[in-house]
């Protein structure tokens, strides 16, 4: 049995209750949150009547002394609920995003290598099964390597709240999602990005609710990124809209369910290469998926078998780095270099 405590009981905080009720071995016995009604709350939501309830994760974490913390905080929180978890002895899975800086991400990497414990994020987006098609039919070289991707996020929601006040809302709240898909998906390494933002007329957000970035990802391969919060109309999926060009043929995918490939073949019809349909094989057996769920399953697995999870964070700071280096360039109006060696 894998006992856990889980920080931070908003409205975030149901998604992964939802996803650990359905795993046996797993049982949360703490919930911690400034709130104690917050807290008390969720307790009989989900009818954990044995787990201890406090707004000091320490005290909770002395209390029932787990094996895991589930870290559903807000970002700027994020670095003071992982030193207490790690000198409570305890893994460490986390919302994203990693830490609210850069500084902050390297502290918390530096603090799991120290404590040796097991340290990841919940970056569910590579849990798609669609993520995971791609992923393994780019590897399978049917249209040889990818050179191009490109990838659209236009959703116009109405959150309310902080949202529409923060700061550099797109990439900081959502495009992160998007950055490590394409880095997943063609195995890339950022390297620099030239980024820009700004507020169209018609927008209700504060600042950066729109963004297109350029990223060099590392041999010869470049990510271009164009979204919106506030682009009414030809909704998006909030899985982005994806093309990836490869040496031999591309590669689309609306982000539901229509996944298309071509490829070239011998001979040419007027001015272009001649091109047919090929397939994208359907998802594999050992592909993993399945949200919250799957990346909870995946922790608990490394946790017992001493490996490391796929979205460990020495691996998910590269994404977090190009969202700041995004940022970095946004303001500065300039390329930013993205340090490319793990745990930077």
């Amino acid at each position: 049995m894998m006992n856990v405590v889980l920080v931070g009981c908003g409205a975030m905080s149901r998604q992964w209750l939802d996803a650990a009720r359905q795993i046996d071995g797993l049982a949360i016995v703490g919930l911690v949150d400034l709130d104690a009604e917050r807290a008390k709350a969720r307790a009989r939501e989900y009818d954990l009547t044995r787990a201890v309830i406090g707004t000091s994760l320490d005290v909770v974490l002395d209390q029932t002394r787990p094996d895991a913390v589930f870290d559903v905080v807000v970002p700027a929180a994020r670095r003071a609920v992982a030193f207490s978890a790690f000198a409570h002895h305890c893994h460490l899975l986390t919302e994203k995003p990693l830490a609210d800086s850069p500084e902050n991400a390297r502290a918390i990497v530096e603090a799991a290598r120290q404590a040796g414990r097991v340290h990841a994020v919940v970056q569910n987006r590579r849990y798609v099964a669609n993520v995971r098609r791609i992923r393994r039919f780019l590897d399978s070289g049917a249209i040889g390597a990818a050179t191009s991707i490109h990838a659209d996020f236009f959703v116009a929601p109405h959150f309310g709240g902080f949202r529409e006040e923060m700061a550099h809302v797109l990439l900081l709240d959502m495009a992160i999602h998007t950055f490590d898909a394409a880095r997943y998906m063609v195995a890339g390494e950022p390297a620099g990005v030239y980024c820009q933002e700004w507020e169209p007329a018609n927008s209700w957000y504060r600042q950066g609710s729109s963004a297109a970035a350029v990223f060099d990802l590392g041999g010869g391969k470049r990510f271009t990124y164009a979204g919106s919060w506030c682009a009414v109309g030809f909704r998006t999926s909030w899985e982005s809209t994806w093309r990836i060009v490869a040496e031999r043929g591309s590669l689309i995918w609306d982000g539901n369910d229509a996944l298309k490939a071509e490829v070239v073949v011998p001979g040419r019809d007027g001015l272009f290469d001649k091109i047919e349909a090929i397939e994208v094989p359907p998802l594999d057996p050992a592909d993993r998926i399945g949200g919250h769920l799957g990346i909870i399953q995946d922790f608990m697995r490394a946790i017992e078998t001493g490996t490391e999870p796929e979205t460990r964070g020495t691996d998910n700071i590269k994404s977090l780095a190009m969202v700041f280096g995004a940022i970095e360039s946004a303001e500065t109006g300039r390329r930013v270099a993205i340090p490319t060696q793990e745990g930077q």
